[in-house]
């Protein structure tokens, strides 16, 4: 392979780190059409160059990340985030086990959290912990890895086994949209595996988030509705998907 062809590659590589902020060996492949061993050889010249850091079985992004997107998400449709976070709030209990998500939306169900006492949280979310730091009635527990600097989530696939340790009262998940089949889905593969390793420890699983990802196909499904509990958003969409939404699962509005 010419020199050319392998910095194309390797530079669709970081693209894509940059996006997810960590990428297995498999993805990879699977993304680049190449081999796992080529990829391993374009993550150690990545390494070498201080672009990207190798780690068991993946890749995790060292270079600065455009966080504008991240910036704008965070700030508008604040009130929106908030009254949802709210309503999520109302259906923890004092003393409850709570998981949550990354993303802008679980930063405001942290914060809303603050009405509630004996709380035990875990999550990747950094600034769901920086929320509710001063809190000392809370335990919260977070997994070692390598930070997303576009989120600050704590990311890596040993981060799964972490999340094994632990049963769930509730967990509060995101996603990056819901589709026209009532499909969930997420950008990230490395999220779709915990979030799904979550609902499986979790008595009750709420998926909070803004009516701006109805219609909206993530990249890798994370299942249908029905395999949450109850979903929280500010208003539901016409159409096909109303009608998904509202039998699938038990719907709440904010307001």
């Amino acid at each position: 392979m010419s020199v050319g062809k392998k910095g194309v590659r390797q530079s669709k590589l970081l693209s894509y780190l940059k996006e997810s902020g960590y990428e297995s060996l498999e993805q990879l492949a699977t993304k680049l059409s190449v081999s796992e061993q080529t990829i391993r050889r374009d993550i150690t010249e990545l390494d070498q160059k201080k672009l990207a850091r190798r780690t068991h079985g993946g890749v995790a992004f060292l270079g600065g990340l455009d966080s504008q997107d991240y910036l704008r998400r965070r700030f508008e449709s604040k009130n929106t985030k908030q009254r949802i976070a709210q309503r999520v709030a109302e259906m923890v209990s004092d003393g409850d086990s709570i998981f949550l998500d990354a993303g802008t939306t679980c930063v405001a169900v942290a914060e809303a959290l603050n009405v509630r006492e004996n709380l035990k949280i875990v999550t990747y979310n950094l600034g769901a912990v920086i929320a509710l730091k001063d809190r000392t009635d809370f335990t919260m527990a977070i997994p070692g890895g390598f930070i997303r600097h576009i989120d600050g989530s704590v990311i890596g696939d040993f981060s799964t086994d972490f999340i094994r340790r632990f049963h769930f009262d509730v967990a509060v998940i995101s996603a990056s949209g819901i589709d026209t089949d009532g499909i969930m889905g997420d950008d990230n593969h490395w999220e779709v595996v915990n979030v799904r390793t979550v609902m499986e420890l979790s008595a009750r699983t709420v998926l909070a988030l803004d009516s701006s990802k109805f219609y909206r196909a993530g990249l890798v499904p994370l299942g249908p509705i029905s395999d949450v509990d109850a979903l929280v958003t500010d208003t539901l969409p016409d159409g096909n998907l109303r009608e998904i939404l509202l039998q699938g699962t038990d719907t709440k509005i904010s307001e």
